[in-house]
This record gives C-alpha cells, sequence and structure tokens, in this order.
C-alpha cells in the first residue's frame, strides 16, 4: 500500500484507454523522450488489446485523474520449468510528484500481482547514468552485474 495517501495504485484493465494515453504521456515527459511515447501513438485497439492480454501489465499512480506515476511490465512464460517471470520494462513518476513513495508502491503491487501469478520473480534494468533508479533498486532487491545488447532485426 503507498505510505503517501493522496494518490493510489490501480491496474489497468480493457476499456482503460484514457488512463493508457495519460501512462504514456507522463513517461514521454517523465523520460524526456516525447518522440518515442507521443508521436507514433498505437491505436485504441492495440492498446486495448495489450491491457487485455494475459502477459502485458500496466499500473499507473493517480492523484485524482491524473497519472502521477506509471510502470509498464511483460510475464515471460518459461519453457524450461512451469513458471514465469516478470520484467518491469518502464517506471517512471512525474518530476513534480517523486520522493513520495509512488515508485515503491507501484513495485509492491506488481509483487503481489506476481505473486498472485505464480511468478518466481520480478527483474528490472537500470543505466548507469541514473543513480535514483539504481537506489531504488538496490533497496528492494538484489543487484546483478549483466551485460545488455542490442542486436539489429534482419535485413
Amino acid at each position: 500500500m503507498s505510505r503517501d495517501a493522496t494518490f493510489r495504485v490501480q491496474r489497468l484493465l480493457s476499456g482503460d484507454i484514457a488512463l493508457m494515453h495519460g501512462m504514456l504521456g507522463m513517461f514521454g515527459a517523465a523520460f524526456e523522450d516525447p518522440d518515442s511515447y507521443d508521436t507514433k501513438r498505437p491505436r485504441d485497439a492495440y492498446l486495448d488489446k495489450l491491457l487485455t492480454g494475459d502477459t502485458f501489465i500496466a499500473l499507473v499512480a493517480l492523484q485524482g485523474d491524473e497519472v502521477i506515476g506509471g510502470l509498464a511490465a511483460f510475464e515471460l512464460h518459461k519453457f524450461e520449468q512451469e513458471r514465469s517471470e516478470i520484467y518491469i520494462y518502464d517506471l517512471a513518476v512525474s518530476t513534480a510528484h517523486r520522493r513520495r513513495g509512488i515508485a515503491t508502491a507501484l513495485i509492491e503491487e506488481l509483487r503481489g500481482l506476481a505473486k498472485n501469478r505464480g511468478a518466481y520473480v520480478v527483474f528490472v534494468q537500470a543505466d548507469y547514468v541514473d543513480p535514483p533508479a539504481i537506489a531504488l533498486y538496490t533497496k528492494l532487491g538484489t543487484r546483478e552485474e549483466v551485460l545488455h545488447f542490442d542486436i539489429a532485426v534482419a535485413d
């Protein structure tokens, strides 16, 4: 549960398109990357298909009707055992609302969903140039040193 009663965390489900757009806009502003999050937004039908599916998880922190934080994650079904893991793809809190426990509340909500789904771990990547994210994730989990590679798709 959140430490600050002025916001609430909500999971987005089918039909929550307006809140999904709110989360996309908040991500664009928080990451200072409006081109990725605003320029070529998916159609509403695409977003609803994501929200209806069983592998995409979207959580928002709301203050009133305003999206002030968001988390997008994917459940990855494993093949070597009957289990899954949850990957936090994006997590952000709007600049004016940081340091209020919102990111922690979003992750705690995800941890509960992960347990209910039978997942064995939640994992996330952080950039070396983002000390606040590293501090948050260090507080909540175990740090692993890994390498990340982007491999281009075939020509």
